[in-house]
Parts: structure tokens; C-alpha cells; sequence
């Protein structure tokens, strides 16, 4: 809550010094949205990005979780072209992006019918939570050849299937340093290949980028889907390369991707 009155209060004085335009990461779908609306009524450009703002006066700049969940789905059929058994790890029960990602799959999966998933436990986005909870069922289940992980569980994983002593299956990773390089580690010990996907960190440098075609008169939508960051065997060397150890692999967002991303959403 001291969040969002600080983000309120910031909004106010930014009102105040009327600026063309006011990007932020807004801490509430709905809290900001009275602010947000003063913004508008005083002609000022209101974008948010990552944390949006419902007030329909605003631009939006997000993620499509569905579209991630679709990918590691579609990367795994690729994979298992004779199908096979999944196991999905969940986030936070009751959230809104567990759901979104958890629907995501389920839409996916129903055109790879070979693909079964055949357990889900919730990891919670935590690597010490997935490990309990995946090495807690891994005991009744068959042969895991596929992985579906939200993002900050899928080593919690690889540690219950490595100290079961099962075969290591494909687990999709999201992008985390510490997960490329076991990937790497996995790569050079035996082969082991799968694929990074997350939302990259720099998505604040497309939302200043998205507010300057606005302010230029461009045809934005007022909802536009941000790209997904993949990294595939082929990128692996330099994505490890160029992400900070404890950090997430990202990029700088040029004018020629905000226009693509814009051109997308229309």
C-alpha cells in the first residue's frame, strides 16, 4: 500500500510539472487509475508497462503470458515428436499469472495430444519449493520427458529429478544466469538441450521508446504485447556471456522493435 501512495503522490507532482508524457510500472491494476485519469484530462500521454493500469485512457505495454506458455509447449512437442509425459510446475496458487500461464499450456497442449501431462505441482516460483514439491510426487509418477516451469523453479526440479536418479528431461528455463549455466554444464557433459524463455528485464526501454511514436502522432494501440526473450541452443554462449551471475538475460530495445511490437498489436 506505501507503494502505491508513493506512486500516487509522484504522479500528482509529475501532473503538476505537465510533461508530454508519464511512463510508469504502476504497483496496481486499479489504484492508480483516478491519478491516471488526471493525467489524461490534462492532455498528458500516460504509458504503463509490465505493472499496467486499467484506466482506459492509458496505453499498456505487456506480456502475454499465454503466448510464453504456448512456446514452451510448442518447443517441447518439437522435442517429444512422439510424444510423451509432462510434468507442469505452477506459480502462486490463486494469481493471476499462474492462471494465465497455466491456461496458456492447457490451450497449447490440446494440439500435441501426444504430449500428457501427467502431474502438476506448484513450485511458487521458488527453486526450494519446486524441489519438495516435485520430489514429493516424483514417486508414483512414470518417466518425465518434458518440463513445463513458469520461471525460478525449473532447477528446483532438476535437483528432485537428479536426486531421485531419473533421466533428466527437457525442462523449459526462463532465462535466470544460474539456469544457463547448468544448461551449459549439461550441454558439455552430455549433450543436454532445451530452451530459455522469459520476459527480458529491459522492456522499460521499448515503453520509453513506444511513448515517443505517441508523442510523434503514430498509430499506437492502446494495448501493446511486449516480446518474449527465447534463447535457443544456437544463443546459449552469448546470452551466458552477457548476463550478469545472479541476474537475467535481457537486451536493449531499439526504435525498429517498438515499431514491430506496435505493428504486432494492431
Amino acid at each position: 500500500a506505501d507503494t502505491i501512495a508513493a506512486e500516487a503522490e509522484q504522479m500528482t507532482a509529475l501532473i503538476a510539472e505537465h510533461p508530454a508524457a508519464i511512463v510508469i510500472d504502476a504497483g496496481s491494476p486499479e489504484a492508480l487509475n483516478p491519478v491516471v485519469r488526471q493525467a489524461c484530462d490534462a492532455g498528458i500521454i500516460v504509458l504503463s508497462f509490465d505493472g499496467i493500469v486499467t484506466e482506459p485512457c492509458a496505453y499498456r505495454l505487456q506480456y502475454d503470458f499465454k503466448a510464453l506458455a504456448a512456446t514452451e509447449v510448442d518447443s517441447l512437442a518439437a522435442r517429444l515428436p512422439s510424444g510423451g509425459n509432462l510434468l507442469e510446475v505452477r506459480g502462486l496458487s490463486g494469481t493471476d499469472l499462474d492462471d494465465a500461464i497455466h491456461d496458456g499450456a492447457a490451450t497449447a497442449l490440446a494440439a500435441h495430444p501426444r504430449l500428457r501431462i501427467v502431474a502438476a505441482v506448484h513450485g511458487n516460483w521458488r527453486r526450494s519449493d519446486a524441489r519438495r514439491n516435485t520430489g514429493s510426487v516424483l514417486p508414483v509418477l512414470p518417466r518425465i520427458d518434458g518440463v513445463i516451469a513458469q520461471g525460478g523453479d525449473a532447477l528446483g526440479v532438476a535437483d528432485a529429478i537428479a536426486a531421485a536418479g531419473r533421466p533428466m528431461p527437457t525442462i523449459i528455463l526462463s532465462n535466470r544466469a544460474e539456469e544457463l549455466a547448468w544448461w551449459k554444464a549439461r550441454r558439455e557433459a552430455d549433450g543436454y538441450q532445451t530452451l530459455s524463455v522469459a520476459p527480458p528485464p529491459g522492456i522499460a526501454s521499448l515503453a520509453f521508446w513506444i511513448a515517443q511514436m505517441i508523442l510523434e502522432g503514430e498509430d499506437v494501440p492502446h494495448d501493446v504485447t511486449a516480446p518474449l526473450l527465447t534463447i535457443g541452443p544456437g544463443d546459449l554462449d552469448q546470452a551466458l556471456a552477457t548476463t550478469p551471475t545472479g541476474g537475467f538475460a535481457s537486451r536493449d530495445y531499439t526504435r525498429a522493435d517498438a515499431e514491430a511490437a506496435v505493428a504486432a498489436s494492431r
